[in-house]
């Protein structure tokens, strides 16, 4: 068994469960769920994080070099602790639709751009949920209903913090430094693709006005020296990287 076989035969099944997850978290706290409702969703949510565990415990051994393997899917182990974000996989099917007939560069940003905003969204719901659980029970919280906790969200991934609804719980705080944490490395990575973009449309049709390099000053004296050969001509003296234009030839 390998990984690839591996993954090929567990990766829908998986999605699958994220999304009974996420389905089943939310009924739960949303609905405010007691009783054998709770129990279900309880024994959905621990069977996925079962299946997620598994699913990464029989990846890291089957892989050949397991340290490599480990350092290079840091994503995986975020999905085992937070099994929700296993559909982000699905965007694939549509990075690749998008990015089709496009150069390199393109292609790479409009990846980063569509999983960046479908992590933000995924991540500002999933702390609304938690919040919401945490806070709800705390006599002296201000979070008490799931539209508060979506709006707290908001304002806290963006950094803009209004300060109408912050979690005075213990828990409800540390879901709130991950938000901020995970809010500034998402949010980060997009707007620098998004500069980046502008950038490049800003420059286009500017070619003519970009300074040469060595290399391209280079290859010029190289391909000069080539064609005065084949004419039986001397050599052109060479291009220097620090001057624009050939020495003057002496007079005299």
């Amino acid at each position: 068994m390998t990984e690839e076989r591996w993954q090929a035969l567990t990766n829908w099944p998986l999605i699958v469960a994220s999304l009974l997850f996420t389905v089943a978290y939310s009924w739960q706290v949303i609905a405010e769920l007691s009783g054998p409702p709770r129990i279900v969703t309880g024994v959905v949510i621990v069977a996925t994080w079962l299946l997620f565990v598994i699913d990464y415990l029989v990846r890291l051994w089957i892989a050949p070099q397991r340290g490599r393997w480990f350092r290079r899917n840091l994503g995986t182990l975020a999905m085992v602790a937070i099994p929700a974000l296993r559909p982000l996989r699905l965007l694939r099917v549509l990075t690749v639709l998008h990015v089709m007939r496009r150069t390199a560069g393109a292609a790479l940003r409009s990846r980063i751009m569509i999983y960046g905003a479908a992590a933000a969204l995924l991540l500002i719901y999933l702390a609304a949920l938690s919040v919401l659980e945490a806070e709800r029970a705390s006599p002296e919280a201000n979070i008490t209903s799931f539209g508060d906790a979506l709006w707290w969200a908001f304002v806290t991934i963006t950094t803009v913090g209004y300060g109408d609804y912050t979690p005075v719980t213990v828990p409800g705080r540390l879901v709130a430094v991950g938000l901020m944490v995970g809010g500034v490395a998402v949010l980060g990575t997009v707007t620098a693709t998004l500069s980046s973009w502008v950038l490049e449309r800003a420059a286009a049709g500017h070619d003519d006005e970009q300074p040469a390099t060595k290399a391209q000053l280079k290859a010029i004296s190289t391909q000069l020296e080539q064609v005065a050969r084949g004419f039986g001509a001397p050599a052109p003296l060479p291009v220097r990287s620090d001057d624009r234009t050939p020495p003057a030839a002496p007079i005299g």
